[in-house]
């Protein structure tokens, strides 16, 4: 099992700067614009297998994690061969020192081996460190230089020198190396005095540290240059593309061999790889980048993900929405969207002398149908969802598979109450999210609660009771929590829970957000028993995030082992020879009629209709030879359970059945 911690934001315009491009596979912003990067990025837990990894779920409650408890808490299932805890730049202030020295060690390597380049920016991240360079395109055999240089300056044990200097003596010295991008950072930095890091008398750069005293402190061969990539300075496009070069850095060789196999066991998971192996969805250059093409398969699990969803919805009091993609410019200028999101949104597209724009969130939409008619308080709570159809603007670079894209599709759902319903809605909430990330195999959550930040719409009064009504609604249920003190959003405090998968990574799922900003904007209102105008309260919210997002998470949580009642293909009808064709292809209309998913596959050897159905990760196999079709059976073979025998078609049929509805394998 491995532990990782995020590192926290520093203040520093060093770190700050850099740490735009830290984190991966976050999701797009939802509901609104204004949701601030909060400030402390929380645990990670990885659990490292020898051998695929397959949990079926029927546990009647999830378990949020405390960090400061969860190794203890961690129940690892028997498959698990090997666990590894490892330090994080949290919990190893020596870990931290030696990736930030790595950073400067291989800035001052690549000068070195090419005296040309310009430096950047160069942080310690989550596994490693990263530095940005102005240099040619590299390649894997200039990493190894570079790598061998690196070693060559760690060897001679360099000391790392502090050094305090006043903003002209720095701009002097940057100007004399010819360093237009330091200059440029240094006029980003407001403290005084300014810092710098010098490795022996050889190399220097602007730095407010920490680091280790000297380089002989870093082991060699726990160090290692990952990949290289280009990045934009500053993340503007406008701005020149640079060469970031990625590494890793551990405290010995027996941590680096740990996280090597980790990562190995995730690039077996990844859902781009699976999702082209087993024909789910493909991203069509020839349509564009960023945009999800679901084949029959991928769209048969999707079809299943949102039947669970449209059920739990109406059977918890929701009325379900269909809302159009497209709306006037004015609507999203009402709504903030324009003023705050614009580079998050396509350009407008003029109609009949009107302006429209595809929609970035599906919120106003939903504040519309709530305008269409005078409220009471009677009415209260209101609840409407929509599996809506989002579409933002999304840098080619930072796309990534079914993690982030330009159109996609969110569980969305508003709530609108009184006051002193809030509680109440949002433990309804948190139940729903609960019953619902259950039914796909995740029980183990983090859970954060962001609170009022300096700058925020709404009286103190409403701030400390919508505060109060999450705080109780969590403690109500009985879950651990972490409360982001300012870390809300400007229009009210908000959960956000990050689920964990089979490799125990965390991601982004449900967020609940209280919202007083909107309704203020739209002038919503309701007749209270005053016959008052009052403004209710608005609460969003998402459980799965979007859907693309929410499927690529379920590929790698099962490595494309899809549990049997969400398999798209449940059973596959073999025939040992063509003769038994004719009996299979009344077996596979028997199951059809029966509501499984199965198919019948031939015009190959029974050997490689094995294999290929393996390959497919089909969770039964159904041969039929002579004695099978004489006896009216087939011989089923599972791959979570083995050969299971002989047994007679209704039987394999009711089998099926009962382990789809109680959600076990065969």
């Amino acid at each position: 099992m491995f532990v990782i911690h995020k590192m926290a934001s520093s203040s520093h315009p060093l770190f700050t700067s850099s740490l735009r491009f830290s984190t991966t596979h976050s999701p797009p912003s939802s509901f609104l614009p204004f949701n601030p990067i909060s400030k402390h990025l929380k645990i990670q837990s990885f659990y490292l297998f020898k051998k695929p990894h397959y949990r079926f779920f029927s546990s009647p409650a999830a378990v949020a994690t405390d960090p400061a408890t969860a190794l203890a808490a961690d129940d690892v299932t028997k498959e698990a061969e090997e666990k590894v805890v490892l330090p994080t730049n949290e919990s190893s202030h020596t870990l931290l020192r030696i990736r930030h020295t790595c950073a400067h060690v291989m800035a001052m390597a690549v000068q070195k081996v090419f005296p040309d380049a310009k430096v950047t920016i160069g942080p310690w991240i989550e596994h490693g460190f990263y530095y940005d360079f102005d240099i040619e395109a590299l390649t894997d055999k200039d990493l190894k230089k570079i790598k061998k240089e690196m070693d060559r300056i760690i060897g001679r044990n360099l000391p790392l020198i502090r050094e305090e200097v006043t903003r002209d003596e720095a701009q002097k010295r940057i100007t004399a190396i010819n360093e237009p991008y330091k200059l440029e950072i240094l006029n980003s930095i407001k403290e005084e005095p300014i810092t710098i890091y010098h490795i022996g008398n050889e190399w220097w750069d602007l730095c407010a540290g920490p680091h280790v005293e000297t380089t002989g402190n870093i082991n060699r061969r726990a160090v290692q240059l990952e990949s290289v990539a280009g990045a934009y300075w500053r993340g503007d496009v406008n701005k020149p593309m640079l060469q970031r070069i990625y590494g890793t850095a551990w405290e010995n060789e027996e941590q680096l061999k740990a996280y090597l196999h980790f990562k190995e066991e995730a690039k077996r998971r990844d859902h781009r790889r699976l999702g082209q192996d087993l024909d789910l969805f493909s991203i069509q250059d020839d349509a564009g980048g960023g945009l999800v093409f679901w084949h029959p398969k991928g769209a048969l699990v999707r079809h299943i993900i949102e039947d669970v969803w449209k059920k739990i919805h109406t059977k918890s009091g929701y009325d379900l929405l269909y809302t159009p993609h497209v709306a006037k410019a004015d609507l999203w200028r009402i709504s903030g969207h324009l003023d705050f999101y614009r580079e998050n949104m396509y350009d407008q597209m003029k109609i009949e002398e009107e302006l429209y724009q595809l929609r970035p969130m599906n919120c106003p939409y939903h504040i519309l149908i709530y305008k269409r008619k005078p409220h009471s308080y009677r009415d209260f709570p209101i609840r409407v969802a929509e599996l809506g159809t989002v579409y933002r603007y999304e840098l080619s670079g930072s796309l990534h598979g079914l993690f982030r894209v330009r159109g996609f599709t969110q569980d969305d759902a508003h709530i609108f109450c009184l006051e002193d319903q809030i509680k109440d809605e949002i433990k309804g909430v948190l139940d729903l999210t609960e019953q619902m990330l259950l039914q796909f195999g995740f029980d183990k959550y983090e859970v954060n609660l962001s609170t009022k930040p300096e700058k925020a719409v709404g009286d103190d009064d409403i701030w400390v009771k919508a505060t109060g009504a999450l705080k109780d609604a969590l403690n109500d249920k009985g879950w651990a929590y972490e409360v982001d003190e300012g870390g809300g959003a400007f229009y009210g405090p908000k959960i956000d829970l990050k689920i964990e998968d089979a490799l125990g990574r965390k991601w982004q799922c449900s967020t609940i957000q209280v919202d007083f900003n909107l309704p203020e904007r739209f002038d919503i209102t309701y007749i209270d028993s005053n016959s008052e105008k009052k403004r209710p309260i608005m609460i969003h919210r998402a459980v799965l995030g979007s859907l693309e997002r929410f499927f690529g998470v379920l590929i790698e949580h099962y490595a494309g082992d899809f549990p049997l009642w969400l398999s798209p293909i449940q059973a596959r009808i073999l025939p040992v020879t063509d003769t038994q064709l004719e009996y299979c292809k009344d077996v596979t209309e028997k199951m059809k009629a029966s509501g499984i998913r199965v198919e019948l596959c031939t015009g190959e050897r029974l050997p490689k209709l094995i294999r290929n159905a393996e390959k497919q990760k089909i969770p039964l196999m159904a041969v039929v030879g002579p004695k099978e079709v004489e006896s009216e059976s087939v011989t089923v073979r599972s791959r979570f359970g083995g050969e299971l025998g002989t047994m007679a078609v209704d039987d394999f049929i009711g089998r099926i059945k009962d382990a789809v509805d109680n959600r076990t394998s065969v």
